[in-house]
């Protein structure tokens, strides 16, 4: 049955078109005539749907920040019975108490496979966060490992927007406003309070998540880099309008201030025939991304890899950034090329995609991460660094690799579980080991 729905799903991926460009007012209609013409909430709307707003932002937020979509429905989102707490698994939300915030540099291995069937929703694991998702402030990161697809069930999230990136199979997402496919090297952002359903491309599937709970993820500005580079917004690609119009009971759950809350809907809310706004999903492919580096000497900061960011009250200070390390050319004279040593008063949360990273030698792996919070020194592994110091430095393409990493403001804390996990590496320090005195005054 799951290799049927698998199929299926497939299936359905390999047919989507698309809308393209970031932050675009985008319209589309799953039905001719479906949106109203001149006014967005007339008398009467079109084909007997309801009209209803979707607002991402306050009404009053100045226009370059203010997302909102028209949605023209089968059913209006208020035609719902009560919602009730529902167990929270292994999803938890900030603030977060469990631990304490740990300088140590930490270092996972991939989530284990699950067992019994578990859709993307059960398969959520929350390795930890910042801020407190009832002020709309700070970041969550999780994981997640499912193998089947979420049936007759509906998930929103109204503490936050989703980024999804991931790692080992690739995912149909359902949305209100149409469909995506994202596989492995893509990435999906599903925005506040959106609702969707995750189906399976293959038997099983594996990520992370970012979950934004402070202003919504934009373009950087590129300042002296000019008018283009970095991700393009022209690579952005959104849904166009697709309803479900399914009788019978459907589970809806929603994320609210840190709870999980569901209520058993009567026909499917996935029912938005037409819609138009920019509060709306994207899937973005990383290897789109236009790298911008050194062509004389030194490596540069991560900062310039950064594909989305959301900014904090204080300039140039990021909530959270996501960044990638994308194909990429290597030329620098006279410098040693993997990231530096350094200390950072960014805390920094790192995942593998594919490959190898350049920093690593061993022992970082696709699926898995680390941590480096605020000022924990890091940089190359030993056998990295011998390796880098005594190079031929000829041209070098790095493409063996793809990586990325959720940079934010605060410290991030860990939940019991991720700091308990049987996964966690217990002698990540000793990759640092060995790194021996040159000095020679």
């Amino acid at each position: 049955m799951t290799g049927t729905a698998n199929e299926q799903a497939r299936k359905t991926a390999e047919g989507l078109v698309y809308a393209t460009g970031f932050g675009n007012e985008h319209s589309s209609e799953a039905v001719p005539g479906a949106l109203p013409v001149g006014r967005n909430a007339p008398q009467r709307a079109p084909l007997g749907l309801y009209a209803e707003q979707l607002s991402g932002s306050a009404f009053t937020e100045p226009r370059a920040t203010n997302h909102r979509s028209w949605l023209y429905r089968i059913r209006p989102s208020a035609a719902h019975p009560p919602f009730v707490r529902a167990e929270p698994r292994a999803v938890r939300s900030a603030p977060f108490t469990e631990c304490v915030p740990d300088p140590n540099r930490l270092r996972w291995n991939p989530l284990p496979a699950p067992e019994g069937p578990t859709d993307f929703l059960d398969g959520l694991w929350t390795l930890g966060g910042n801020g407190d998702a009832t002020q709309r402030s700070g970041m969550a990161v999780h994981l997640y490992h499912a193998n089947s697809a979420m049936d007759r069930r509906v998930f929103s999230d109204a503490d936050g927007e989703l980024l999804i990136v991931p790692e080992r199979g690739g995912l149909l997402l359902r949305t209100e406003l149409g469909l995506l496919r994202a596989v492995p090297g893509e990435v999906a952002l599903i925005p506040r309070g959106v609702r969707f359903r995750v189906e399976l491309l293959d038997a099983t599937a594996r990520g992370y998540v970012c979950e934004n709970y402070g202003q919504p993820f934009r373009l950087p500005d590129l300042g002296p880099i000019g008018a283009n580079g970095l991700a393009n917004a022209r690579d952005f690609r959104a849904p166009v309008a697709a309803y479900e119009d399914v009788e019978g009971p459907v589970e809806v759950v929603n994320k609210f201030c840190g709870n999980l809350w569901t209520a058993t809907y009567d026909h499917s809310p996935l029912d938005v025939v037409a819609w138009h706004g920019d509060h709306v999903p994207y899937v973005y492919d990383l290897r789109c991304f236009n790298v911008i580096g050194s062509i004389s000497y030194d490596h540069p900061d991560p900062s310039i890899f950064t594909v989305l960011t959301s900014p904090s009250d204080t300039p140039g200070l990021a909530g959270v950034d996501f960044v990638v390390f994308a194909p990429r050319w290597l030329v620098g004279e006279d410098t040693f090329r993997p990231p530096y040593f350094h200390r950072n008063v960014m805390t920094e949360y790192m995942g593998l995609i594919e490959g190898a990273y350049d920093a690593k030698a061993e022992g970082f792996v696709p699926g898995g991460g680390s941590l480096h919070n605020m000022m924990s020194a890091h940089g190359p592994d030993r056998e990295t660094f011998d390796r880098a110091s005594a190079a031929e430095l000829v041209p070098q393409k790095i493409d063996d690799g793809l990586a990325f990493m959720f940079e934010t403001r605060w410290p991030l804390t860990l939940t019991a579980q991720a700091r308990d996990a049987g996964h966690l590496q217990r002698g990540y320090d000793d990759v640092w080991q060995g790194l021996q005195r040159h000095f020679r005054p």
